[in-house]
């Protein structure tokens, strides 16, 4: 979208933007028409916030998910969506001149894991370029609070269990991880220099109705119902803190709604990795309970009625085996802890997967 054409909108919705709604703020979403972003979007709308959303709707999966997934906020009064890459200086320029948001939430990005081992400028492009656009449209337009989107793929080579925000992360196992890491440092580096709030969310195995097709929920659902093999990587010894996609979201608001704080007690001599003398923060969201993959199948195909037949394969290039979150610091200062069991989680997806594609 050009900058005339971000002008145009502005002036069609510039009453709904800038007068916002009596019971919330002006909030900017990337990645808007995305799994998170869109769930997202749609819970702070209920809530009476304004929100703008902006979104590239790349073809990396289907598109035609995304556009449904938008329809369902598209045409509420405080919402306005702008088409647009956050590589595109101009353009992310103009959204934050022109819409003037209090808050931004970054949830665009390129994912997946081994997508970025064939593809990895992908992620340099989307990942790094991207998210200093938005960096620097916060620090430019007196942006309150930056919440983004980091991933548990940063503890890469770390084996030390349950993840701890606390611990290091200088081992990433894939540029997906790398660029996640990015990041964090990119944001401190804002926080530092221009007093700018971020926190950091490092989401584990999000999972749920509206998910992303190269899942293996959505994967595994696929090909069962098809009567197809699935994949099963590291011969099925994976575990995974799945999370369920409302957990995120209630997480998201919640962090968002508390601007990032600087730790007094940081001391250089040890430094703590989640906190800092900046207004900047990490923390993990997940389940806080690890499941085996094969007990994940087993929900699965219990709430489709059918067995599977497994391919059981090595690990992935990439891949960890293992995921456990300690949310220790989520529930301490935001007094919330994700708690949806995976068979309820999954037997939601399988209920919309059915309806969304006509059984």
């Amino acid at each position: 979208m050009s900058a005339s054409e971000i002008a145009a909108q502005a002036n069609v919705s510039a009453a709904n933007v800038k007068g916002g709604s009596s019971a919330g703020g002006k909030i900017l979403v990337t990645g808007s028409a995305g799994f998170i972003g869109s769930a997202l979007a749609l819970r702070l709308l209920e809530r009476g916030d304004t929100v703008i959303g902006i979104d590239n709707h790349n073809d990396y999966y289907d598109p035609a998910l995304k556009e449904t997934r938008l329809a369902r906020h598209a045409d509420h009064p405080h919402y306005t969506h702008l088409r647009i890459d956050l590589a595109d200086r101009q353009a992310i320029e103009n959204a934050f001149a022109t819409y003037q948001p209090q808050r931004v939430v970054n949830l665009a990005a390129q994912a997946g894991v081994r997508y970025s081992i064939e593809n990895p400028l992908a992620y340099i492009d989307s990942n790094i370029v991207g998210f200093a656009q938005i960096l620097e449209g916060c620090r430019h337009n007196g942006v309150e609070h930056l919440v983004y989107a980091s991933s548990s793929s940063v503890y890469g080579a770390n084996t030390t269990m349950p993840f701890s925000v606390h611990h290091n992360v200088d081992h990433p196992l894939s540029l997906y991880a790398a660029s996640k890491k990015a990041n964090e440092l990119m944001a401190h580096t804002y926080s530092h220099l221009y007093n700018l709030p971020t926190t950091g969310l490092r989401f584990f195995t999000v999972y749920g109705p509206w998910g992303r097709p190269d899942m293996a929920l959505f994967k595994f659902t696929q090909a069962i119902l098809a009567g197809e093999k699935i994949q099963v990587f590291n011969y099925g010894k994976h575990r995974r803190d799945f999370t369920y996609i409302d957990d995120i979201v209630e997480g998201v608001i919640r962090v968002l709604d508390q601007s990032a704080q600087s730790n007094p007690h940081w001391n250089g001599a040890s430094p703590d990795p989640g906190t800092s003398t900046a207004p900047w923060r990490v923390y993990n969201i997940g389940n806080n309970s690890p499941v085996e993959l094969m007990d994940y199948i087993a929900a699965i195909e219990k709430a489709l009625g059918r067995k599977s037949e497994m391919e059981l394969l090595p690990l992935q290039p990439g891949d960890v085996p293992d995921t456990y979150a300690d949310v220790t610091d989520l529930v301490e200062q935001f007094g919330y802890k994700p708690a949806t069991p995976v068979e309820q989680g999954v037997a939601n997806f399988v209920a919309w997967y059915r309806g969304y594609y006509k059984g």
